[in-house]
């Protein structure tokens, strides 16, 4: 296992993919890998993309990929399948639309299932960013499942968060629903050269100039209606009282339209959340997240092996039978087994 991190730290890709299968398979000398790898960790820049599935995902992540290899950056990219509730099976298709990365020795693309793991990434994403981060790599992209409103676990793992939308997938309430306004740095409108694109890009500004606190401050209201205050039009910055307003892009994957700017604006997030000391602060807030769940894990591990199966059983009964209630039934278990 030393041999393999080394190898990893050295630029091997087969040591790469190897690690990466050991860590998605939680197979021993894991920890101590992955311990190994942790101080060389903490230098690429995660960019999470995440939307509604029929957005154009994989084939933005493609070009956006291309963009950052013409620039002599090496690329990683984790592309995050479903699994199969029936089968238990994935497809891991996202790389047959990433075909232009193919032989690009600064590119590497690893699937992964989610095995059952909801919020759109799979349990082990953070672990494998981490070793991608490890092996050299100075931009990973992290596409999720597509889940919809459920996808929140790329938060805590990216830096910069795109949430892509297209036209025609759904309205104005459907994009509040599905949480948008807290999860995006930067809102893609992507397939913008079909019809509708820039009605999509003026609810989507509308709602965040609503939902924003400091762009609220630039509207009276009369008649019912929201109207811009003069003067505010001509502002273009995305930073408001040194609060990031997520812009709106328009990009068409398929023409490799609009990704030199969406790339651009990956860079003003980035300098912002750095000049401003916020990324550090979200580092921190994530690092006491991730242990919360780690400690969860641990300690319901731990609980569920230490409890023979005829007295879980017992319990169950009492509680079909409503001798006792569900929480009295976990207390007793806690009191007895803690």
């Amino acid at each position: 296992m030393d041999k393999l991190v080394s190898d990893v730290l050295n630029g091997s890709r087969r040591a790469l993919a190897r690690m990466l299968t050991i860590v998605e398979n939680e197979r021993d000398g894991m920890q101590e890998a992955l311990a190994g790898l942790f101080p060389h960790t903490g230098k690429a820049w995660v960019i999470g993309v995440t939307g509604a599935p029929g957005t154009g995902k994989s084939s933005l992540v493609n070009v956006l990929a291309k963009a950052y290899r013409n620039q002599d950056k090496t690329v990683g990219i984790i592309a995050v399948d479903p699994t199969s509730p029936f089968s238990g099976g994935a497809i891991l298709g996202d790389r047959i639309r990433m075909t232009d990365l193919h032989g690009d020795k600064g590119a590497f693309i690893r699937s992964m299932a989610t095995r059952g793991s909801l919020g759109g990434l799979a349990r082990a994403t953070r672990d494998a960013v981490r070793v991608i981060d490890a092996a050299g790599f100075e931009i990973i992209i992290v596409e999720t499942v597509g889940a919809g409103q459920s996808e929140v676990d790329i938060v805590r793992t990216a830096d910069t968060t795109l949430v892509i939308e297209a036209p025609g997938l759904g309205d104005d309430v459907q994009a509040i629903k599905a949480g948008i306004l807290e999860i995006a740095d930067i809102l893609v409108v992507n397939k913008a050269d079909r019809v509708g694109a820039d009605q999509t890009v003026r609810g989507l500004r509308a709602m965040l100039d609503l939902g924003h606190p400091s762009a609220r401050d630039r509207f009276v209201s009369h008649h019912g209606r929201l109207l811009r205050v003069d003067g505010h039009e001509s502002k273009k910055s995305d930073v408001i009282d040194d609060i990031w307003l997520p812009p709106v892009i328009k990009t068409s994957a398929t023409e490799h339209n609009g990704i030199d700017e969406l790339v651009e604006k990956i860079a003003a997030h980035r300098e912002h959340l750095e000049a401003s000391g916020e990324a550090e602060i979200l580092k921190s807030r994530y690092i006491e997240i991730e242990l919360h769940e780690r400690l969860q894990t641990a300690l319901m591990q731990r609980l569920t092996t230490g409890i023979a199966n005829d007295i879980l059983q017992g319990m169950i009964e009492k509680i079909r039978q409503r001798e006792l209630d569900p929480q009295s039934a976990v207390d007793q278990l806690l009191i007895h087994y803690t």
